[in-house]
């Protein structure tokens, strides 16, 4: 039986949600990115006007608007992203329960044993999930119809915003051959260069091209990518349902000083874990894994991480782990430049959790409702209206708010 995969796309996402609840942005060039005011940052998300503008993903935030001087720039706001993302899955979830994460905004689909059940075509399935998600959330998809998860992705990518694209055996040649090679899923900047090298310009020229030529050049890399170009990718889509949209939280800074020792490092490690952990809450999600980062004054630097017996959201344990991170890891033979923590391995809170007779659980409960309880004095007063003691010791290098410039990791293709 042939599979039918679908690869749903959120159109401009992030941007959308806020013009959502914002309607004032609705008829302005908007972007979803940084610190305006620092001009520091990134776009992650723009919508139609600014993209008419020429303003793209992943550019820094003033060449943005050096294209469009009248761009509107907010700062992203995860916690809602991650319920809308989660809305949308539950739309899905009314048609299969073989759904893959890619990414917060995509996922991909295989209706293959439950089609039937809803008398449609893929077609007319993916015209209704659109309709579904419009109606419903508010926001438009576009979504990508084929017989693998390389070409569901690339369907929902030719057509933007809220269309459908099927891609079949019939037409893939004249659908996908013409199409630029870097559109081929994962062939990024530096392998499209070394394909040019080769002659290879399009996806088809790759389909024709000698196999064994691409794997002598990029290894089995070259082979992955002739049987996506050929239509041969036979990767099942993930049923694991218990699998967060994003893969680690985390923050870095560069701080306003050198820090010489460890009792430096205490004050920032614990701004910085307070503000992963009160973005995981906000997420209902949990680590088990805290990774550190540091760079000192010579921009050498390296990462560290450790795994803890039993997941967690608390910025007591965070900071603590990753302070004893540093005490084992840094030697402060040159003064630390910057420093940062990420949680990993995350799992959503309602999963079961198996616990530890080394641990007082009741204690645990009791700072997670004083954890909370200092989040939403925050939220209320500002950041800097209740502090631990150790970060007065030294305003400088606490007086910053690392949660107004988080950073979320998603998901990648392969995993493992």
């Amino acid at each position: 039986m042939e599979r039918i995969i679908l690869h749903c796309d959120l159109n401009n996402f992030y941007a959308s949600v806020e013009v959502l609840h914002h309607p004032e942005y609705q008829n302005i060039p908007l972007a979803v990115g940084g610190d305006i005011e620092k001009r520091h940052g990134i776009i992650l998300a723009k919508n139609q006007l600014a993209k008419k503008a020429g303003v793209t993903t992943g550019e820094a935030l003033w060449q943005a608007l050096q294209k469009c001087p009248d761009l509107h720039i907010v700062r992203p706001n995860f916690t809602q992203y991650l319920r809308f993302s989660k809305l949308v899955k539950m739309i899905y979830a009314d048609y299969t329960d073989q759904i893959e994460s890619f990414g917060i905004d995509e996922v991909w689909l295989d209706v293959t044993h439950t089609l039937h059940l809803f008398s449609m075509s893929p077609g007319q399935l993916a015209d209704t999930l659109r309709r579904r998600i419009k109606t419903e959330l508010g926001i438009t998809a576009s979504v990508g119809v084929s017989f693998n998860k390389v070409f569901a992705k690339l369907g929902s990518d030719l057509k933007k915003p809220d269309a459908t694209t099927l891609i079949t055996h019939e037409n893939m040649e004249s659908l996908v051959f013409p199409l630029p090679i870097e559109d081929l899923l994962y062939v990024g900047r530096s392998t499209t260069h070394k394909l040019h090298e080769l002659g290879i310009y399009t996806i088809g020229d790759c389909a024709k091209y000698d196999v064994t030529i691409l794997k002598r050049r990029l290894g089995k890399w070259g082979d992955y990518i002739w049987r996506f170009a050929n239509g041969l990718d036979n990767s099942v889509v993930s049923t694991k349902q218990h699998e967060p949209t994003v893969k680690s939280i985390g923050n870095s800074t560069t701080c306003p000083k050198d820090l010489n020792n460890l009792e430096d490092v205490k004050i920032v490690a614990y701004v910085l874990a307070e503000s992963v952990a009160a973005r995981l809450k906000e997420a209902h999600l949990m680590c088990m894994t805290v990774a550190v980062g540091v760079r000192d004054t010579q921009l050498h630097g390296f990462t560290r991480q450790v795994k803890l017996h039993q997941a967690t959201n608390l910025s007591d344990i965070i900071a603590h782990t990753a302070i004893q991170l540093y005490a084992d890891h840094v030697d402060f033979s040159l003064p630390l430049r910057s420093i940062g923590i990420k949680a990993t391995d995350l799992i959503i809170e309602e999963n079961p959790l198996q616990l530890s007779i080394f641990n007082d659980q009741d204690q645990t409960t009791k700072l997670l409702s004083l954890e909370t309880t200092i989040e939403q004095i925050r939220t209320r007063y500002g950041f800097q209206s209740i502090q631990r003691c150790l970060m007065l010791k030294d305003p400088v290098l606490s007086g910053f708010n690392p949660k107004q410039e988080h950073v979320i990791f998603p998901e990648t293709y392969f995993k493992g």
